[in-house]
């Protein structure tokens, strides 16, 4: 693990001078880009908030501003204490999801806009889902699938358990970019679902068995099996959901 890095002293020529309108979001820009080329890294703690100030010569609303910014996006955190301040940290895949989905949720999207687009995308993952899917991936796939059925008999079968299962397929790739592009589906794909459910309420009950036939073809490693089920999987939502706003 990296050692924590006190940036108080000395990096004065990190930052430079705002003299812009919208102070905050320049503050929040020249730190994010600091982020990216690497010259803060996770746990290093920003300079004080009289510091950044002087530095970039601006009062401490700004600061504020930016550094609320900052950590409602999951790159910093404020801490209390004999060691507190505020402090570099990575954002988790799930809050980068969550400001993608809000993104998608947002008109003029609708929910066969979020089915087209998962048409794209999922087909599109299953080589590498081919390719790398470890028997761990094909065993908790198996055991979602089983859940999906039992919750189907008992009535409590919700769209939730579908999105957690498409979820976990995309996360068989073992790429986290992946990963974080389908979880990021995860809102607006449960709207699209429900709205498709609402449509055709056997829909749950024939999607969980291509659930079952989907991993099967997984653990045979047979892509075109695969594709042909998911691509009839995903058609009979796109067929069925209507183009409004998601919401």
């Amino acid at each position: 693990m990296a050692a924590t890095t006190e940036l108080g002293a000395g990096p004065g020529d990190m930052f430079s001078r705002v003299n812009v309108d919208r102070v905050s979001r320049v503050i929040v820009d020249q730190i994010r880009s600091l982020i990216r080329e690497g010259k803060l890294r996770p746990g290093d703690r920003l300079p004080s908030e009289r510091e950044l100030c002087q530095r970039f010569g601006v009062s401490r609303v700004p600061v504020r501003q930016a550094v609320r910014v900052l950590e409602a996006s999951g790159l910093a955190t404020v801490r209390v204490g004999s060691r507190g301040g505020v402090y570099v940290t990575s954002p988790t895949p799930e809050r980068l999801s969550e400001g993608l989905a809000d993104l998608l949720s947002l008109p003029p999207a609708t929910a066969a806009d979020v089915t087209e687009g998962r048409m794209v995308v999922e087909l599109g993952i299953l080589p590498l889902v081919v390719e790398r899917a470890t028997d761990t991936d094909i065993a908790d796939l198996v055991a979602l699938v089983e859940a999906g059925r039992n919750a189907m008999r008992s009535d409590a079968y919700t769209m939730e358990h579908s999105a957690e299962f498409h979820i976990r397929v995309a996360e068989c790739t073992h790429n986290a970019a992946i990963s974080m592009l389908v979880r990021s589906f995860h809102g607006p794909m449960l709207m699209s679902l429900k709205e498709a459910k609402v449509a055709a309420p056997v829909m749950g009950r024939v999607g969980v068995d291509e659930h079952r036939r989907l991993v099967a073809a997984i653990g045979r490693r047979d892509l075109t099996t695969m594709q042909s089920i998911m691509r009839t999987h995903l058609n009979r939502t796109a067929r069925r959901v209507k183009r409004a706003p998601l919401g």
